[in-house]
C-alpha cells in the first residue's frame, strides 16, 4: 500500500536565505504520482507560461550554496528542500504536492521535526497500489577532495556518518543508525542546521542566510554552542548530517534498500552519488516491497509517540 497525507497541511515561516516570509502547504496526491513541488507564486497561464512544478527528483537538482535546490525544465527553482524531504521520507509518505509561495522552503527550527509534526497531525491515509523500494544490488562510490560518499546492498535503509570539524563543540563525531521503524523521527528529526559563527558572518556580508538566527541553527564558536539552550543531543551536528542525507537519498524517488555511508558528506555529494548510481548498469533495480520489506522502511507504524521522544 502506498501512502499520502490525510489532508492539507500549512506551514508559515521564513526563507533561509531571503529571510522573507514563506507560505508552504502538504497536500494529498494520486497513487503512484511521487513527491512534487509547486511554486504557488507562478500562474503557469499566458501571462507567465512556465510550468510552476518541480519533480522531487535527484535529475532536476543543480549545484547551490547551503542547501538542495532543484530546477524545472522552464528553470523555476525550488531550494532547501531536503528537511521536508526527510520528514517525508520518515514518515513513509509516497505521494504528496508540497506547493511553496517562493522559491525556498520555509527553515522554521532548522530541523525536520515541525514537518513531522505537522503531517502526523494532519494524518497519513494509505492508497491503493504496490509501494517500490530502490535495492541496492552493488557497492556505488563517490570521493570529492577527501569527502565520500557511498551505497552498499542492505536489507533496509542505513545511515553511517562521520564529520571531523576542528571547533571543540562538534570535532569529531559518528553515528550508524537503521531507519527502520520510525528511528528518523526519535533519532534525527528533531537535530537542527549547524554552522561556525565566522561562517554566519561571512555568509551575512555576502547577501546570504539573511533569514538565519540563533534559534533555527545551531551556531559554534570555537567550544561555545551560541544558540539558546545549546545542544538538543550531545552529538546533534552528525545527527543533522544524517537528516540531510535522509532528505536528498528520497529524491532517488522511492525508499532505498541500502547502506549509505557519508565522510565529510554534503548535499552536492549525496547527489553526485545518486547521479553515479542511476549511471551503474547492475547496482540497482525497483523492486515491489512485500509486507515483510514494507515493516522495515521509514515509516512503518510510526506515531506521535515517536516524536515525543525528542520533543
Amino acid at each position: 500500500m502506498q501512502r499520502t497525507v490525510a489532508k492539507t497541511v500549512t506551514f508559515n515561516g521564513v526563507g533561509l536565505h531571503s529571510g522573507a516570509p514563506v507560505h508552504m502547504t502538504v497536500a494529498p496526491a494520486r497513487a503512484s504520482s511521487g513527491v512534487s513541488f509547486r511554486r504557488s507564486d507562478i500562474a503557469s497561464d499566458a501571462a507567465d507560461p512556465r510550468n510552476a512544478d518541480i519533480p522531487a527528483r535527484w535529475d532536476h537538482v543543480v549545484p547551490s550554496q547551503l542547501c538542495t535546490l532543484m530546477r524545472n525544465g522552464d528553470g523555476v527553482e525550488i531550494s532547501t528542500v531536503e528537511h521536508i524531504m526527510a520528514a517525508l521520507a520518515g514518515l513513509g509518505i509516497d505521494n504528496a504536492v508540497v506547493a511553496v509561495d517562493g522559491p525556498e522552503v520555509p527553515i522554521l527550527d532548522g530541523s525536520a521535526a515541525p514537518f513531522v509534526r505537522g503531517l502526523l497531525d494532519a494524518g497519513i491515509a494509505t492508497q491503493d497500489g504496490p509501494t517500490r523500494a530502490l535495492k541496492i544490488l552493488k557497492p556505488v562510490s563517490v570521493d570529492v577532495n577527501g569527502a565520500k560518499a557511498r551505497l552498499d546492498p542492505a536489507d533496509t535503509l542505513e545511515i553511517n556518518f562521520h564529520i571531523d570539524f576542528a571547533d571543540e563543540a562538534i570535532g569529531v563525531q559518528d553515528k550508524h543508525l537503521k531507519m527502520a521503524n520510525g528511528a528518523f523521527v526519535r533519532e534525527l528529526s528533531d537535530c537542527r542546521t549547524f554552522c561556525r559563527k565566522s561562517d554566519v558572518d561571512a555568509m551575512r556580508e555576502n547577501g546570504l542566510a539573511l533569514g538565519g538566527t540563533y534559534d533555527n541553527a545551531v551556531v559554534v564558536d570555537g567550544d561555545a554552542v551560541l544558540s539558546p539552550g545549546g545542544l538538543r543531543h550531545d552529538d546533534e551536528p552528525v545527527r543533522h548530517k544524517m537528516l540531510d542525507a535522509l532528505g536528498d537519498l528520497y529524491l532517488a524517488g522511492a525508499p532505498i534498500l541500502g547502506r549509505y555511508t557519508g565522510e565529510k558528506a554534503g548535499h552536492a555529494l549525496t547527489n553526485k552519488l545518486l547521479r553515479k548510481l542511476f549511471a551503474t548498469r547492475g547496482a540497482w533495480a525497483y523492486v515491489t516491497v512485500d509486507h515483510e520489506t514494507a515493516a522495515r522502511l521509514p515509516g512503518a507504524g510510526v506515531s506521535q509517540r515517536d516524536l515525543a521522544v525528542c520533543a
